[in-house]
């Protein structure tokens, strides 16, 4: 099927977002992308039913479905997860990135967001919530987190560990989940993502 640079651009859209949020946008953060009214954005989204590249549900606002199976086949997004490297579920160490990046494809089973990747754990601090040294651990790029999140977090001295996040009387404590290790208390640290899932091999 033909589509105009415009309609070829909205599709684009569309697939990235969904990739990205797990959910189709809205007219009006489409219309915000590309710079025009919801209006254009309707018409144009008209045009590309009539081609039957998606589906819509009337008078809901995410409802839009790309089911052109050709510009789905071309833009398929790699289902595979990196693993980056160690992180210290003990005493906060240096980061270590891995220069020879494994990938697996784990991307579906976590139903994971594109900025997701992989770590293997060093240390016991966080064996009461299941995490043992040598497992690898799904982690969600993020820069925030809610209190009792399990973060991968640098601390002022730009050392990484994971723990449990809390941000409590003007500090932040990164609580480990084994009694015999204390609470790490710092003034601030540098969220890099949140621990997901993980997998152990035997």
């Amino acid at each position: 099927m033909n589509y105009t640079p415009k309609q070829l651009q909205i599709l684009k859209l569309i697939h990235n977002f969904q990739q990205e949020h797990g959910y189709s946008p809205t007219y009006a953060e489409l219309a915000k992308q590309l710079s025009v009214s919801t209006i254009t954005v309707f018409e144009h989204l008209q045009a590309l039913e009539r081609k039957n590249a998606i589906r819509r549900r009337r008078h809901e606002a995410r409802s839009v479905e790309i089911i052109e199976p050709n510009f789905l086949r071309e833009h398929a997004t790699k289902k595979t997860l990196a693993v980056r490297g160690m992180i210290a579920a003990g005493l906060p160490i240096e980061a270590v990135e891995d220069a020879t990046t494994d990938e697996l494809p784990l991307a579906d089973v976590f139903n994971c967001k594109p900025n997701s990747f992989m770590l293997r754990v060093k240390g016991d601090s966080m064996i009461e919530d299941h995490i043992m040294d040598g497992d690898l651990i799904v982690v969600e790029g993020r820069d925030t987190a809610n209190n009792g999140e399990i973060v991968v977090a640098l601390d002022e001295n730009g050392q990484a560990t994971l723990k449990r996040f809390y941000k409590e009387n003007g500090k932040i404590r990164l609580q480990p989940s084994n009694p015999a290790m204390a609470a790490i208390i710092v003034d601030d640290c540098k969220i890099q993502g949140i621990f997901k899932g993980l997998i152990r091999r035997s």
